[in-house]
């Protein structure tokens, strides 16, 4: 009988490989930088990125996939949320706002149960 222990132990360091390895990589490469810096003013008045985003939306409502739709909405709004003045004074002098985090937990709980709900609750 194989030791699952042992399977596991070597499955978990291949695992933490790979994460560490992405890790690295994500920040080599200042992809949350790059995240912090958009200018969304600028973004969207870009043709380059207005044109396919319109095309995109107006794609979706053709084809009336009302649940895609709604979750890049969700998308849009967990990224305009995450640039406000209330996420940026999360940590103050080093410390974490218990009484500020909670709600952006409970909140990001219940985008994710609403998520999953329309994946996997609903049919078409």
């Amino acid at each position: 009988m194989p030791d699952v222990g042992t399977i596991a132990g070597e499955a978990a360091d291949k695992a933490g490989g790979f994460l560490t390895r992405l890790g690295g990589l994500i920040q080599a490469t200042n992809i949350p930088k790059q995240f912090r810096d958009v200018d969304f003013t600028g973004l969207f008045t870009n043709p380059w990125f207005l044109v396919p985003f319109i095309a995109l939306i107006g794609y979706q409502i053709y084809k009336q996939a009302f649940r895609d739709l709604f979750i890049v909405v969700l998308i849009i709004g967990i990224w305009y949320l995450s640039g406000t003045e209330y996420m940026q004074t999360l940590i103050v002098n080093g410390e974490l706002q218990i009484n500020k985090v909670l709600p952006v937990v409970f909140g990001g709980a219940a985008v994710l149960g609403l998520i999953i709900y329309l994946f996997f609750g609903r049919s078409q």
